[in-house]
Order: C-alpha cells, then structure tokens, then sequence
C-alpha cells in the first residue's frame, strides 16, 4: 500500500486499506495488479487518469511507425521526373521509412534485355541524394523490378540542398577597346522618328 504522499504503508489488509483511504478523502486505487501482493495507492482518480494518458501520449509521440513507401520510374521517365522521385525518396529515407522502388515496364519494355533494365534502375539508385542501404536486392516482380532501401545511419536530407543544380555563374562584362556593335533590330522610338510607324 502506498499512501497519498508516496509513504509505503506495507501490507493492508482490503478493509484497512480502504479506510485509509477514506480518512485521507481520496480514492484506493490497484496500480499493479498481478504484482504479489498487488499494489495500491491512495490519490485522486481524475489525476491518475490523466497522467496515464499524460505518460501514454509521451511513449506515443518517441515511437515512430515505418513504412514502406513507394516510388514508381518506368525505362521512359524523364530526367526531370526522376530528379523529383529521387529527392522524394530520400525525403522518406531520411524520416527512417524503408523505400521500395520500381521499374514498371509496360509493352515491349517487358521483353528487353534483363541487364539493361536492371542498369536503369540502378542509374536511378544513383541519383538519390542520401546515404542508403539496400535492404532487398534488385529482383524482378510481376510489373518489372524492384529494390527495396533502408537509411544508412543518421542520414538527413535537407530539402534543396543535396540536389541544387549548379547554376551557370553569369559573365561579367568584359571591357575591350573595340567599339560597340550595333543591332540590326531599331528601336520602336527610330523608328517612329523616321515616319516609318
């Protein structure tokens, strides 16, 4: 038995114990019950409720659920589709779920040759800006092929960063003796100087 400012009060018999209870005008509540003997506790019900759920909402918030997403390329994907994919799957990666991807052939893709579509999936493998591991190896599934991945370590992905493209650095005016050429093109002011508008 534990009283209501957290003293042991040892073993109570039923009756005694909730007595006690009542001298202290709070409720006898069995904390553990298939401890031997069980333990009680004196204290209000509204606050043991309501730090059980307290301490269930906090247990719930540290788990983390995986899953295993998905991301589908075909052979014809477009470089720029599959930048996206890419990104989007180490986003996933990087939030601790495992990702599957898949080669999906469709028509005549179905009938080409086992290591160059085996080599398209692995040259989208490569463009994903995140350190992984492969949980499944490539291996061939009723609509294609397909890998399954995991995050290798503590791998972030930091959206934008891994996957800027590197911009063109502009030119700078580069001053020369020579003199300006002009454009062909007039301007709409010559040409409403000149009456020809």
């Amino acid at each position: 038995m534990i009283g209501a400012k957290g003293e042991n009060l040892g073993v109570l018999l039923l009756n005694d114990a909730i007595k006690a209870a009542d001298e202290a005008g709070m409720d006898l509540i069995e904390i553990s019950p298939n401890a031997n003997p069980p333990v009680a506790k004196i204290m209000d019900f509204g606050q043991y409720r309501y730090e059980t759920k307290r301490k269930a909402s906090e247990v719930k918030a540290k788990s983390h659920v995986t899953e295993t997403k998905s991301v589908q390329v075909k052979v014809i994907t477009g470089e720029h589709d599959k930048q996206q994919k890419s990104r989007r799957a180490a986003e996933w990666l990087s939030e601790g779920h495992r990702v599957k991807v898949d080669l999906f052939l469709s028509g005549r893709y179905k009938y080409m040759e086992e290591g160059f579509l085996k080599e398209r999936l692995e040259r989208f493998l490569k463009i994903i800006p995140i350190e992984y591991k492969i949980a499944d190896p490539i291996k061939k599934s009723p609509k294609g092929y397909t890998v399954t991945l995991e995050r290798e370590g503590k791998a972030k992905f930091i959206k934008g960063k891994e996957l800027d493209e590197v911009k063109p650095a502009k030119k700078e005016a580069v001053e020369t003796d020579a003199p300006e050429v002009k454009s062909k093109k007039k301007s709409l002011d010559e040409l409403l100087e000149g009456g020809l508008i």
